[in-house]
């Protein structure tokens, strides 16, 4: 059966603040935005546990990238946050929620870190205000969380935050650097219903 509503729209959020994190939109035509997000998809350790849909190599591919996720948004499929320091604004990562659909209520979270700000709970942190938002403001009532097996610290972030582990899925991602090799992936899981943790 093929739905034949309009899609809708996402809460159209400026910002969200809290756990000393400030989250934004990225913005395409931002010099300092399009750095962070080529820098994040070329580092060593994001492209160990994460194949992009695109691939990222120099500015203009990194902006082509922000422009797709920016029409995700305006298409109501997915909302893409810069996790910001709140204090002096400095890039630390992103967090999202996507593959938005209205019909099951249900996203896939994402998260990423730069390599100078690992170590202090952002992930975590961030995934927490993504989470939060994503039931309240859009209100969903699942998310979902997928990551490789042997992604240790994205297994960490997941329970901190409430995701329980659901099971492993065989073949669920790409391997590295790969669009035509699969591994298996863990399963992670919340529930509008579930109580939310407390930040770190």
């Amino acid at each position: 059966m093929t739905d034949t509503r309009e899609p809708h729209s996402i809460p159209l959020t400026t910002s969200l603040h809290g756990h000393g994190l400030t989250l934004r939109t990225w913005d395409p035509e931002s010099a300092t935005d399009v750095a962070a997000w080529l820098r994040a998809h070329t580092d060593p350790d994001f492209l160990r546990w994460n194949t992009p849909l695109r691939t990222i190599e120099d500015t203009a591919s990194a902006r082509a990238s922000l422009d797709a996720r920016a029409a995700d948004v305006a298409t109501g499929r997915a909302m893409t946050f810069c996790v910001t320091d709140a204090g002096d604004g400095t890039i630390l990562g992103q967090v999202s929620v996507n593959a938005i659909d209205r019909i099951f209520s249900c996203g896939v979270v994402g998260y990423w870190v730069l390599p100078e700000a690992r170590g202090r709970n952002v992930a975590a942190r961030s995934l927490l205000l993504a989470a939060r938002w994503a039931f309240t403001e859009v209100g969903l009532h699942r998310l979902e969380l997928g990551h490789g097996i042997g992604h240790e610290a994205s297994c960490r972030v997941a329970e901190r935050c409430g995701f329980r582990y659901e099971g492993t899925l065989r073949g669920a991602m790409w391997e590295a650097n790969r669009r035509d090799a699969f591994r298996d992936a863990h399963r992670h899981g919340r529930l509008a219903t579930d109580p939310e943790p407390q930040a770190p």
